[in-house]
């Protein structure tokens, strides 16, 4: 029998963020209504509904497909993902004019203008919570469906 072990890590890696989306969408849309912020939100926050789900269980399918090989455990194999995830936020968001990138920092909405530093605090940031998500939630799923 075949017990479909990509599919199940597929699975396992889209539980999280999935999960976790719709904590943020919540969060956006009472910001977005409750203090009124003119940023159009709905053009940000496509990009992760879409794509991060997506993302989360093909990376596990490829930290599936390491293993037999030698590879990084989990947490590390996760925290890799940003550095796929957050060039390719920028250029979607540069490419749709929702974002710009100035010398005095990145314009948001041509409204916002944030300095480089909280960006960068925000890319260590995520690094460790993309960390701590792998190694403890995703690995936990990995296990329950059998292919940890």
């Amino acid at each position: 029998m075949n017990t479909h072990p990509y599919l199940r890590a597929y699975m396992a890696g889209s539980a999280v963020p999935t999960m976790m989306l719709l904590v943020v969408l919540s969060g956006f849309l009472i910001v977005r209504y409750t203090f009124h912020i003119p940023i159009p939100i709905e053009r940000v926050i496509v990009f992760p509904m879409a794509l991060v789900p997506n993302l989360f269980g093909a990376w596990n399918i490829f930290y599936l497909w390491l293993r037999p090989r030698p590879h990084l455990p989990i947490g590390l194999h996760g925290a890799l993902l940003p550095f796929i995830l957050a060039p390719a936020g920028f250029a979607l968001a540069s490419c749709s004019g929702f974002l710009t990138a100035t010398s005095g920092g990145l314009v948001l909405a041509h409204e916002i203008v944030v300095p480089y530093a909280i960006p960068a605090v925000g890319f260590s940031f995520a690094l460790i919570a993309y960390y701590l998500v792998w190694k403890y939630l995703v690995g936990f799923f990995n296990e329950v469906l059998g292919i940890a």
